[in-house]
């Protein structure tokens, strides 16, 4: 069940669409953390990473005269930041690779907790050693909750290279945290 949008979020998006001095600083305010560190885990690099939360923000300001305040404001805010991400990625970078046709998702959830034991700073680390493709794939269904199917779809991939970059990334991972 989708979480509520709270009385104070929806104070924030009434106050920015009144016009109300502030607003749109308060919202940036209250939701950039969130969304900068969404933008640093699909970019490669801390420069791309500013220019998609710019960005980000832009299309959010935008279209909040659109949010129906169905579901929490930041889950909605969260899915145009990841759409963002997405949509720069795509320019810069190809998610295509061969297919493993025999792996089958037992062998994917081998280790269901690789980012569990972790600390974030560790994990983003990690994440940003991993190819492009890999790593998109790896926050989309780990850490966004995107299913193999929804990730297909947004990549314009097969779901057995969503499942095989996930599995590529997870054996990555892995392999770096026995040294780390």
């Amino acid at each position: 069940m989708a979480k509520e949008t709270s009385s104070r979020e929806k104070q924030l998006v009434l106050n920015y669409l009144e016009g109300k001095k502030g607003s749109d600083t308060e919202l940036y305010e209250t939701f950039a953390p969130v969304l900068f560190g969404i933008c640093r885990r699909y970019a490669p690099n801390e420069d791309l990473a500013q220019d998609i939360f710019q960005d980000s923000f832009v299309r959010i300001f935008q279209k909040l005269p659109d949010f129906r305040f169905e579901g929490s404001l930041e889950g909605w805010m969260k899915r145009l930041c990841v759409n963002q991400c997405l949509d720069a990625l795509r320019k810069v970078a190809t998610f295509k690779e061969a297919s493993l046709d025999e792996l089958n998702d037992s062998a994917i959830e081998i280790s269901e907790s690789v980012s569990g034991n972790l600390e974030m700073k560790q994990l983003m680390a990690l994440l940003l050693r991993l190819p492009v493709g890999y790593r998109t794939v790896f926050n989309m269904y780990v850490i966004e909750g995107y299913t193999h199917a929804e990730i297909a779809s947004a990549l314009n991939i097969t779901e057995s290279t969503s499942k095989t970059q996930l599995f590529k990334a997870r054996k990555q991972l892995q392999a770096w945290l026995k040294y780390e």
